[in-house]
């Protein structure tokens, strides 16, 4: 069906403050959705308490309040200005709260406005662990074994049935907040309370700890008609025990068999169908135990999120933008020009690169704080790189990290010391790739690290070709490279300066004068979002050597 006329005006939640585990990809979508209804006519009221956004540009909707993000502020909005809908799944986890705070006191009913692109009942599914468990085992879906606390007493009864280790997850809270593991018995109670304490709701989820399984995060998009589409499939490098906005994540999934990505799939498609009255963009979190292939669902999000605007990058699917007019009433296969503009907004992208995302962490401004990486996410933002191959993709990331790394290795940066490089492998940290890196070239076996990371073998394999490839550069001087050899590093990704590194640590305009000499030069490939399938009239670029 076309949009619902009966909209006129539409206010947005935005997510306020930068905080760890929502940042500015909410800005992203807040802007993208708000250009989206306008352009369908529709007047866009924006609430948000952070000026320091482009959705709080003047040009970015119709009527902007810097306010706090309370249910006293929209109150205040809706006597003001006369609202139809409010969309509250383009300001992340704090729109969705504050959405349902608004609806629990009877604000959205009192001034006659309809929450549209998701259902009240789809928040409290979704975000409240005990429904969604029993939503999940309902659909014949399977979970961690696990039990609801809402006290001290509850929890310390629910270790003891579930055992160690465990993890603790509390209910509405953002990136992990609050959350933790817990492998002994003397843990529990301080993590218990800090979960507790974390809850607005003072509820967590003990559950079965699943560590070393592979995690994977599917991203989709539902209309009312009950159309899905997947957008993207991706896979985090790091297993289950680092929350996914601190791993390093790779699109598509590398690692994942047929079989099990056809599984994950279908239980997506059923848990986004089972979910009523919801049209937007979702993800779906999974994990999947290496040596079986079994899954388990982990999470579920209602809402455009960190890993939307990660997707539409790495895809050209603007996610949230798509989101906001399936929110007004439109089905997918009725948005015509919106993305390739010779098809509809139903098809799922095909990717012809690999894309790979690295956090980025700001510890030396918390001196002192816990550098581990956990259940909780500490990451401030992120990178990502596009390339033909993963390895391409792996050392343009490790590039833009902006910590004077000219690529993943290759720079002088080993420590030499193989017993602290074991220890800090088995307990994450933000520079474990380069730990890996490191470690291989020390000759410590892929099985080792392997065991003490559970990294995947496809991935410690590709870095270690990496570590093979310059120990055959440093063979060479710049004058006795063969081409073939050039030209296989800067496939994979080396920069100048790693090159000129390995060469005898020469100048790198030297390696740029060479290489342009041998006519091996960057060419530009589309991210078209369909794999040059049909014609795209709204590509962006990335630059490979091909």
């Amino acid at each position: 069906m076309p949009k619902d006329t009966s909209i006129k005006s539409v206010l947005i939640i935005g997510s306020g403050p930068i905080v760890i585990g929502q940042a500015c990809e909410f800005d992203y979508s807040g802007t993208q959705a708000s250009r989206s209804l306008r352009e369908e006519g529709i007047e866009v009221t924006l609430i948000n308490s952070n000026p320091a956004t482009i959705m709080t540009d003047s040009v970015t909707a119709d009527y902007i309040y810097l306010l706090p993000l309370t249910v006293d502020s929209i109150e205040k909005i809706l006597q003001e200005r006369q609202i139809d809908c409010v969309l509250p799944t383009m300001g992340g986890q704090t729109a969705l709260n504050l959405c349902k705070e608004a609806a629990e006191i009877g604000i959205w009913d009192k001034y006659n406005v309809r929450v549209i692109g998701v259902d009240l009942e789809v928040i409290e599914t979704t975000e409240n662990r005990e429904a969604f468990r029993k939503y999940c085992i309902d659909l014949g879906l399977s979970v961690a074994p696990s039990i609801i606390a809402n006290s001290m007493l509850e929890g310390k009864d629910a270790a003891q049935k579930i055992g160690f280790p465990l993890v603790i997850r509390p209910s509405y809270t953002l990136g992990g907040s609050g959350g933790g593991f817990c492998h002994k018995p003397e843990e529990f109670e301080k993590a218990l309370a800090h979960g507790l304490k974390s809850s607005p709701v003072h509820e967590v989820l003990i559950e079965k700890a699943v560590l070393g399984w592979k995690e994977f995060e599917l991203e989709l998009l539902r209309d009312a008609n009950d159309n899905v589409v997947i957008i993207c499939t991706v896979e985090n490098l790091d297993p289950m025990g680092v929350h996914t906005g601190d791993s390093i994540t790779v699109a598509p999934a590398m690692t994942l068999p047929d079989t099990a990505y056809q599984e994950m799939r279908n239980q997506a498609i059923k848990l986004l169908r089972g979910l009523g009255n919801f049209s937007g963009g979702c993800n779906v979190q999974f994990a999947l135990d290496p040596k079986t292939e079994n899954l388990i669902v982990i999470e579920i999000n209602p809402r455009v999120s960190r890993s939307s605007a990660l997707a539409s990058k790495a895809t050209g699917y603007p996610i949230a933008k798509i989101a906001a007019k399936l929110a007004i009433g439109y089905h997918l296969d009725e948005l015509k020009n919106q993305i390739t503009k010779t098809t509809s907004a139903y098809f799922e992208p095909a990717l012809d690169y690999v894309i790979v995302k690295i956090p980025r962490w700001n510890f030396s401004k918390f001196p002192g704080c816990d550098t581990t990486l956990g259940l909780q996410m500490k990451a401030v933002g992120e990178v990502m790189g596009i390339g033909r191959n993963f390895s391409e993709a792996l050392q343009k990331a490790c590039q833009s990290l902006e910590d004077n790394k000219i690529g993943l290795g290759a720079d002088g940066g080993s420590s030499g010391n193989t017993e602290q490089l074991l220890a800090s492998l088995e307990h994450p940290s933000w520079d474990r790739i380069f730990k890996i890196r490191e470690a291989i070239d020390l000759g410590v076996p892929l099985s080792t690290i392997h065991k003490l990371t559970q990294i995947d073998n496809w991935f410690l394999m590709q870095i270690q070709d990496l570590s093979k490839l310059d120990k055959e550069i440093k063979k060479y001087t710049l004058d006795t490279i063969p081409v073939d050899v050039l030209k296989l590093a800067k496939n994979k990704g080396y920069s100048d300066a790693q090159l000129a590194y390995l060469l005898g640590r020469i100048d790198e305009d030297l390696v740029y004068e060479k290489r342009k000499a041998l006519g091996i030069q960057r060419v530009y490939k589309m991210v078209d979002t369909c794999a040059a399938e049909f014609e795209a009239h709204t590509p962006y670029f990335y630059s490979t050597f091909e």
